[in-house]
């Protein structure tokens, strides 16, 4: 193991290097790497586009280039890095085709969840009231843009967590990280994500009422909405 991975703090090499922000709590680990370039990508630290350099980024996290090349390995597998030949691993930039494929899925996973709204476990429609109940909460206290994101995309993944099936969960997880891609930049131009409260306060009303088919066309107006939003705002048109 690299001398530098038992490092716990303080790695980051400055001089303008653009991952001088990045740090980790502990030693390192591959999957600890992949965790903290997603959190800096979700939040915005590390634009779409940016070289993922496996000696900038050794020297930042105070790792092994094997380590970081594992950790990019993930990351492309996952969808938020692309590699090119003789070019390296750069983040990944949304386009306008896998934002509307992306949409496309969630339309279909999300629509599956809430027709079995009946069906599905009480444990499982808990879920959903629970995490709207936090979106809420986190409304009300002013929470950060990225907090609030995520808050907002574990009541789309509850949604689909009505099927009780772990595998479309799973493909829910997946999709929704590509997801987060796309709004940390929009979030880059200060998209509001307050305002969706409302919404998907009135659909969980229509499934609690059992107006299934209203909700149904409710979330399918949200979600494309959500769709002509992000590409618009990305101006990717």
């Amino acid at each position: 193991m690299h001398p530098a991975e038992r490092a716990t703090e303080d790695t980051s090499t400055g001089g303008g290097s653009p991952f001088g922000s990045l740090s980790l709590e502990h030693s390192s680990t591959v999957d600890r790497v992949a965790d903290e370039l997603r959190r800096a990508v979700f939040e915005g630290e590390i634009e779409s586009g940016t070289p993922l350099r496996e000696v900038a980024l050794a020297e930042s996290l105070g790792v092994s280039r094997p380590t970081v090349r594992e950790a990019l390995a993930l990351l492309v597998a996952e969808g938020l890095a692309t590699r090119e030949p003789n070019r390296g691993v750069s983040v990944a930039s949304p386009d306008p085709e896998s934002v509307r494929d992306v949409s496309n899925a969630r339309v279909v996973l999300e629509t599956a969840g809430v027709r079995n709204w009946n069906e599905a476990s009480e444990e499982s429609r808990e879920a959903v009231r629970r995490a709207l109940a936090d979106y809420e909460r986190a409304v009300a206290e002013d929470a950060s843009y990225q907090e609030l994101n995520q808050r907002h995309l574990t009541i789309h993944l509850s949604l689909v967590g009505l099927t009780d099936s772990p595998r479309l969960v799973s493909m829910a997880e997946s999709i929704v990280a590509e997801l987060r891609l796309a709004l940390a930049q929009i979030d880059r131009v200060r998209r509001n994500a307050r305002d969706q409260a409302g919404s998907h306060h009135h659909l969980l009303d229509l499934l609690q009422a059992g107006d299934v088919d209203a909700a149904v066309a409710e979330l399918g107006i949200h979600l494309h909405g959500a769709e002509d939003a992000i590409i618009e705002r990305l101006q990717l048109d």
